[in-house]
């Protein structure tokens, strides 16, 4: 599983590292720089899918281009940028880092690539073995070719790639041949594996509401969440239900006793969610064209985490967006729980101060800040508990209090005013 993410010269940041946890929060002001973090994963999962750069960045007629395109990818005033993840390998005495920068200097074109896997020493924090399963020469900016050496215990076995997609979506199907070192084909699955297990959630209510085909993959927008119940085996379909009805019944809106899908037309290859409300003797059925928003957002946020694959990472942005601030605990308790349950790790953004107080201290660890710096002004992202500050600001009130009150942002200006004051008299 992915365990950080950093990004250099992406968008508006200069050289931060996002770090990924069961359960990841990710707070800032707007214009911090929050959108660009999971713009970067979007990146690279789209990349490990063997997508082109200038399709990825740009879109066509069957996939939107990142927000900015290629004008806006690279921070101000730089035009290359690159992304660096770090993956668990089999064990934890073992990781994977893989590292891509692209030039966006003309057509967005691979600049560079490695893959590296790092062992460490039982029962100690050394390395024991750190080589390149695969690393890329120096090239011209206008080279149609890169080079590329795959380990083979020497100088690496050289081998001609194309720069307009990555060497490692080039290496993935040939992974299954038998051609490559074992080696370098563990460590081209892990990290493609957790690569294209990123899934970016953004549930559209309105998209929600209309009849759809039975599907076996939740769309990004959630618009197919029907779809994908209706065509669940019985067993599965049943259990998921049920674990729905169990969740959004604590919802403050109406009295819910069951949440449904049932495939309708004649043919029964399409679906519509339902919802069945108890008022005392009274039950009404009502389709998901007569459901709340934040009804909806909830129901899509429960079928990622029950249907996803185990190992992915779910990403969700503003996750309490039209949910009731008093029921903030209600989706920490799921995310909580279905996410161990189900070995999928979570990465939200939120401004939902209920929220955050409902974390409590135990989560201060797992919340990270993204802000802008005080006199360049690009992105930086800290760990919330490297503020050193934190425990007199504690004693104030709880994260979420703080972060309303701008308090956090402030304590994150004064520290780094201390830093650039004691430098400068170095």
């Amino acid at each position: 599983m992915i365990k950080q993410i950093r990004v250099e010269n992406w968008k508006s940041f200069k050289d931060s590292t996002l770090y990924i946890d069961p359960l990841t929060v990710l707070i800032g002001t707007n214009a911090s720089g929050k959108s660009n973090v999971l713009d970067a994963l979007l990146f690279l999962n789209r990349s490990a899918s063997g997508m082109p750069l200038s399709i990825i960045l740009q879109g066509d007629s069957n996939v939107p281009g990142l927000r900015g395109s290629t004008d806006w990818v690279c921070r101000s005033g730089t035009k290359q940028f690159a992304l660096e993840v770090t993956v668990s390998g089999g064990s934890e005495l073992s990781e994977f880092i893989y590292r891509l920068e692209v030039s966006v200097e003309g057509t967005p074109r691979i600049a560079s690539e490695s893959l590296r896997r790092v062992k460490y020493r039982p029962r100690a924090q050394t390395v024991s073995s750190d080589i390149f399963l695969i690393r890329t020469d120096d090239c011209a900016p206008d080279a149609p070719a890169i080079t590329a050496h795959l380990y083979n215990r020497k100088q690496g076995k050289p081998r001609p790639s194309a720069r307009q997609t990555t060497i490692l979506s080039q290496l993935y199907p040939e992974a299954f041949s038998q051609t490559l070192r074992k080696d370098i084909v563990e460590g081209v699955e892990t990290i493609t594996a957790a690569l294209k297990s990123i899934f970016i959630l953004d549930p559209i209510p309105s998209h929600m509401r209309n009849y759809v085909p039975l599907s076996k993959e939740l769309d990004s927008d959630a618009a197919n969440i029907a779809g994908v119940i209706a065509a669940l085996d019985e067993a599965q379909k049943q259990q998921i239900e049920e674990t729905l009805t169990k969740h959004v019944s604590l919802l403050p809106e109406k009295d819910i006793g069951r949440i449904y899908a049932e495939a309708v037309g004649r043919f029964n290859t399409d679906a519509m969610l339902y919802c069945d409300e108890l008022w005392g003797d009274q039950k009404i059925s009502v389709d998901a064209r007569g459901m709340s928003d934040g009804t909806l957002r909830f129901l899509a946020i429960l079928v990622a985490l029950l249907t996803r694959p185990e190992q992915s990472l779910l990403v969700v942005e503003e996750i309490d967006n039209g949910l009731h601030p008093s029921r903030s605990n209600v989706l920490l308790n799921v995310l909580r729980s279905i996410g161990e349950q189900r070995h999928i790790d979570i990465l939200v953004t939120t401004h939902n101060p209920a929220l955050l107080d409902r974390l409590g201290l135990e989560m201060t660890p797992f919340i990270t800040i993204s802000h802008r710096d005080n006199t360049l002004g690009h992105s930086r992202l800290t760990l919330l508990e490297d503020l050193s500050k934190l425990p007199k600001l504690l004693a104030s009130g709880p994260v979420g209090t703080l972060s309303s009150q701008g308090k956090l942002e402030k304590a994150l200006q004064q520290e780094q005013q201390s830093g650039e004051a004691a430098s400068n008299e170095q």
